[in-house]
């Protein structure tokens, strides 16, 4: 076959550097350029990552430096090359990624990860209080950390971003499980999600009235299920009534109705928060006992404690136990189970507030100059900055109460 002729036009542009070239993208940098790292989640089976790869370019072209560790968004389905391709710097160890002086993950840190991370750094991850140790608050201390805990942040109209994104997620994930675990080939009691010409619907029970709850409602109403609703406010009920946009089976939980109505049920879903640090147990063992065998319990709030007495912790590996035959789900990160999604949703809240803190200063500057920020912030001098937080804090670890002090 005839080799293509060069022309000397061709050769001329080649030699002169008339073909264009790659060139590297200019990158702002100045003295409030953040180093953000981004590990590799270790614990609980995490595969969520806190920032997707289009976040990281938006970064990166705003002068911010951010180092990834290997294989750290592999449970999203982000790979490396992604996240090079936008600006990232890969890193192969936890050890290297954690010289960073800004830390962003999605669980708290673990025994190994506290040997790696440097003194004086800012970490934002989950501060869940019911399920830390003493001690874990203490290293802290000792490294002066200052510690964003991200589910405790507010925004300027009193919301919780974090919780009202992994909320949605959760409660459109938990009618999914239900009907997997209702099915017969998973122990279940071989019923469909929902309803069918001539066959009673399925009976479902939700604990709590908040977000989770909301998104929850809207699959079950979708599927045709009975639904009934439960709450220790009666604003909260009302307010779900009408974003759902339609009447609803709604009660307190100090009625005598809701043992009645567990005992008939086919799925109960416990989406109780926390109010002071820990979840309300609402659900006892006898409570329990009256359910029929194969129904499902999904307790979502086991992060805090659980508002069932039978719960205990499980893992997306194992994610079930049995009681008196009925099934519990009582993993801590249903979020994690669609990563990819939640990923980008973390995302959609960490970018812009990483973009603000680099405009005003740093992190401190950004703590200090927002009011409505200064929520979730655990800072090396032993400070809550939240008073809500900080009794509840106090009533679990009475002895570090003098490092503990309220401020608004």
């Amino acid at each position: 076959m005839a080799q293509p002729q060069i022309t000397g036009f061709e050769e001329l542009a080649k030699q002169s550097a008339l073909y264009p070239q790659e060139s590297l993208v200019a990158v702002r940098k100045d003295q409030n350029s953040l180093h953000i790292g981004l590990p590799r989640e270790v614990s609980l089976q995490e595969n969520r990552i806190a920032l997707t790869p289009d976040a990281v370019k938006i970064l990166v072209r705003n002068g911010h430096e951010v180092w990834v560790e290997k294989d750290a968004g592999k449970g999203g389905n982000l790979s490396d090359h992604e996240y090079s391709e936008a600006g990232a710097v890969i890193v192969q160890s936890a050890k290297e990624v954690y010289q960073a002086n800004v830390i962003l993950k999605v669980e708290p840190l673990v025994e190994e990860e506290f040997r790696y991370i440097k003194a004086g750094t800012t970490l934002i991850s989950a501060m869940n209080l019911p399920t830390l140790e003493k001690k874990y608050f203490e290293k802290l201390n000792e490294l002066k950390i200052t510690g964003i805990g991200y589910e405790l942040i507010e925004d300027k109209v009193g919301g919780k971003p974090i919780i009202r994104a992994m909320g949605e997620i959760a409660g459109s994930t938990v009618l999914l499980i239900a009907a997997e675990y209702l099915s017969t080939p998973n122990g279940g009691r071989g019923i469909i999600l929902g309803g069918i010409t001539g066959v009673p619907p399925t009976k479902i029970v939700i604990l709590g009235a908040g977000t989770v709850a909301e998104y929850a409602t809207r699959a079950a109403i979708s599927v045709g299920a009975d639904i009934k609703v439960f709450d220790k406010h009666i604003y909260r009920l009302q307010r779900l009534k009408y974003a759902i946009g339609q009447n609803l089976y709604t009660s307190i939980i100090d009625s005598d109705t809701l043992a009645e109505a567990i005992a008939r049920a086919d799925v109960v879903i416990g989406t109780m928060r926390a109010e002071n640090g820990i979840s309300p147990l609402v659900v006892t063992k006898e409570m329990v006992s009256q359910m029929k065998p194969g129904s499902v319990i999904i307790d979502v709030s086991i992060d805090q404690g659980g508002s069932f007495e039978t719960s205990r912790m499980t893992t997306h590996k194992h994610p079930t136990f049995k009681y008196n035959d009925v099934i519990h789900y009582c993993v801590p990160n249903i979020p994690s189970r669609v990563a990819h999604t939640a990923s980008t949703a973390l995302s959609n809240v960490f970018l812009p507030f990483l973009l603000q803190t680099g405009t005003i200063g740093g992190i401190e500057e950004m703590i200090y100059a927002n009011r409505w920020f200064m929520k979730g912030v655990y800072c090396h001098k032993g400070t809550l900055t939240n008073s809500h937080i900080a009794r509840s804090f106090n009533m679990r670890y009475k002895d570090l109460t003098l490092l503990l002090a309220a401020r608004m």
